[in-house]
């Protein structure tokens, strides 16, 4: 696990290998074995001058065994670990003799602290490396002695802003800001200029053990600090709703370890950790970020064998995608295609409106050439890569045809037989649609079994998920290149079965209906808006409703009614429609768009507020506790979900969870939808919506299945 290996000089290289894992991790068995090469160090101190840490993997570590600490219970045992690490760290850092922290790859976490702990940091220049401190992405911090470390080299407000962010950066910019010393081209580069400046610095101290050191840009008790220190925590409280506890742990665990000594400081902050590390925030978040998504990205959702269950499929690679429909979708979608290195063709009905959807990209590339994030030439290769067009006759060739018109059937079948003259038998079809089913829109297609759904989200480069709609025809075959097409433009899949609104869309359209519904009540729209960012959402249900306008709203609602009736069944209600059409047929404020919504906008300024209208049109009765109202906002999103996964609508759990977070925001710190009830506990949360169902009807009743799972005790 770890090689030692001492060279003539006295050098040692200590070379992290653990067997069996792709990535070297901190686990109770390297903690084992680190402690027994600081007995060996300490054992053969006379005759070592200095030491290389290096690592024989492809990256250098990746930080703490996340699955272990998710399955430790006991915070005595987390504590215990997490201070006999330190103590290694801290032997390494004070023992006399130069350590080299030699860095062939990416080094995050833990492993990143094992770097801190060294007295020079040098790495391979490689843009692909990764390196810093994300632990409070996960809901932790850094337990390794990177809290004491960071403020102690950069000082409390730079440190801080690495800590409570979770930035990962590349190599060039770790060195910028200090946070290395020195990057070379190679591994024999790297190991030679280890070597070498252990010769030239025989005795090196780390900056916080000189006698003369003092914490840059001072104390917490240093006059400019202290100004600042007493807003931080509510500047925090703001940014979190108090959902989250881990930013507010850092900043404590970092102003208490500047007061006193290092060892002291270290000491503090493994209590923030452990208390973070065995609380319902981290495991949440672990579950959802770590388990559920390693799960997804490891291709669980993916078939294997064809739908007859013959030959292994083997992962496809594309060449050339065509899109039809250069609206703010499609383009979106064309840009996501080229900058991964896929040829696109982007149809419309006009070569001028192909043209101003090709530069939605060449406007996303000049914000990054502005910005330095690439140069001029890669740009050009980028946008070269989109062909613009209004002839099918250009499709042909492509081995993917995504479809991002006007959520119209008509119009979807219609350049469904457009595309599909041009392309070969074996391209995959696929619909970007939000709502309509897939099997209904496959029924167009010359070759449903090449029919999917892939919904993606607004805006489409930035949004990381993607949405995999199967049809009842689409074969196993569609589904593995669909989803590997997903994988190759840099997206998480998420793969449902077909329904009206899928997943995503049903999931999240109760989120704003029960927001509008609880306007009509003469609920406060203020107290609204607030439940759901307290609610962990990222934007309150009626704002949410004013940026998707509630036009398309009854678009959606108006195509459902009409598909019902056709199959003879009744079109549900809700409360929230009632509201909806005053607000639109009557008031005439659809929404964002209009400049008339839930809220007023204000021309030219980026500026709004609600509309005082509303207080006229919807008056306001006896107000309900705040909780009352997160809880409805929550409810009845995780109750759609269960029924979801009941239907088979859903086909998996982390589906869910990810697809929630991903897809429309819901709460990360409750770790999805389903998480969200385990956290609740399963008995309670039923006995709240029975609560719920007899106040404000049906929608909140139980399902089935969850009660099936109190009854085997089994969680989601």
């Amino acid at each position: 696990m770890i090689n030692y290996q001492k060279d003539q000089q006295g050098i040692v290289t200590l070379t992290f290998d653990n067997p069996g894992k792709p990535v070297n991790v901190i686990n109770i068995a390297f903690g084992e074995a680190f402690k027994n090469i600081i007995e060996k160090l300490q054992a053969e101190k006379d005759s070592i001058i200095g030491i290389i840490i290096t690592s024989a993997k492809e990256s250098f570590m990746a930080g703490a065994d996340i699955d272990e600490m998710f399955n430790e219970k006991n915070p005595q045992n987390l504590f215990d670990r997490a201070q006999q690490f330190k103590a290694g760290l801290r032997y390494l850092e004070t023992q006399g003799k130069p350590v080299v922290a030699a860095i062939n790859g990416t080094a995050l976490g833990g492993g990143f602290e094992v770097a801190l702990a060294c007295h020079r940091r040098i790495v391979i220049d490689n843009p692909k490396t990764q390196l810093g401190l994300p632990e409070v992405t996960l809901g932790l911090l850094p337990g390794g002695g990177g809290v004491t470390r960071m403020v102690r080299m950069l000082g409390l407000q730079p440190a801080l802003a690495y800590l409570s962010e979770g930035k990962k950066i590349p190599p060039d910019e770790a060195l910028k800001n200090r946070l290395i010393h020195e990057l070379v081209i190679d591994k024999n580069d790297l190991i030679e200029k280890a070597k070498a400046w252990i010769l030239a610095n025989p005795s090196a101290v780390q900056a916080w053990d000189d006698k003369n050191y003092k914490i840059p840009g001072g104390t917490p008790n240093t006059p400019k600090v202290a100004q600042v220190l007493p807003v931080a925590p509510a500047v925090v409280t703001k940014k979190t709703h108090n959902n989250y506890p881990a930013p507010l742990a850092i900043l404590s665990a970092a102003v208490e370890g500047a007061l006193v000594d290092f060892d002291t400081a270290t000491r503090i902050e493994s209590r923030y950790f452990v208390k973070l590390a065995t609380g319902k925030v981290a495991k949440n978040m672990i579950k959802a970020f770590w388990t559920d998504l390693n799960a997804i990205n490891a291709g669980n959702s993916r078939p294997t064998g064809s739908s007859e269950g013959q030959a292994i499929l083997p992962r496809h690679a594309f060449k050339k995608v065509g899109v039809i429909g250069a609206g703010m979708m499609g383009s979106a979608i064309a840009y996501c295609i080229a900058s991964n290195g896929m040829e696109c063709v982007l149809k419309d009905v006009s070569e001028e409106a192909a043209m101003n959807g090709k530069s939605y990209s060449e406007e996303l590339l000049k914000k990054l050439v502005g910005k330095g994030k690439i140069n001029e030439t890669k740009a050009a290769e980028i946008l070269n890569r989109i062909q613009a067009t209004s002839n099918a006759v250009n499709l042909k060739g492509c081995d993917l045809m995504i479809e991002a018109v006007f959520e119209n059937r008509e119009l979807k079948a219609k350049v469904t037989k457009e595309a599909e003259e041009q392309i070969a038998g074996t391209t995959i079809f696929a619909s970007n649609t939000s709502t309509l089913p897939i099997t209904g829109l496959a029924e167009k297609s010359m070759r449903p079994n090449n029919f999917i759904g892939l919904h993606f989200f607004s805006p489409a480069d930035r949004m990381p998920l993607v949405e995999i709609i199967v049809g009842k025809q689409t074969s196993n075959e569609t589904l593995a290149r669909a989803f590997d097409f997903v994988k190759a433009i840099k997206k998480t899949p998420i793969v449902v079965n077909d329904s009206r609104g899928f997943y995503t869309s049903r999931v999240f359209a109760t989120y704003v209906l029960e927001g509008i519904a609880m306007l009509g009540e003469g609920i406060n729209p203020r107290s609204i808006e607030a439940a759901g960012l307290q609610a962990g959402m990222p934007v309150g249900p009626l704002v949410l409703t004013d940026e998707i306008s509630l036009s398309l709203l009854w678009h959606i609602r108006q195509q459902t009614i009409a598909d019902l009736k056709a199959e003879g069944k009744t079109p549900p209600e809700h409360p929230a429609y009632i509201v909806a059409d005053k607000m639109l047929n009557e008031l005439k404020r659809p929404g964002k768009a209009a400049g008339a919504g839930f809220y007023e906008y204000v021309k030219d300024e980026k500026k709004k507020h609600l509309w005082t209208g509303l207080k006229q049109n919807f008056p306001e009765k006896t107000q309900p506790p705040q909780k009352h109202l997160i809880d409805r906002l929550m409810f009845i999103q995780a109750i759609e979900t269960v029924r979801c996964l009941e239907e088979g609508v859903l086909r998996n759990i982390p589906d869910a969870n990810i697809g929630a977070i991903f897809g429309w925001g819901f709460a990360p710190f409750k770790g999805g939808t389903l998480q969200y009830i385990n956290d609740y506990g399963l008995k309670e949360f039923i006995a709240r919506a029975k609560e719920l169902q007899a106040s404000y009807g049906e929608r909140f009743a139980v399902p089935m299945l969850l009660e099936k799972k109190v009854a085997t005790g089994n969680e989601f």
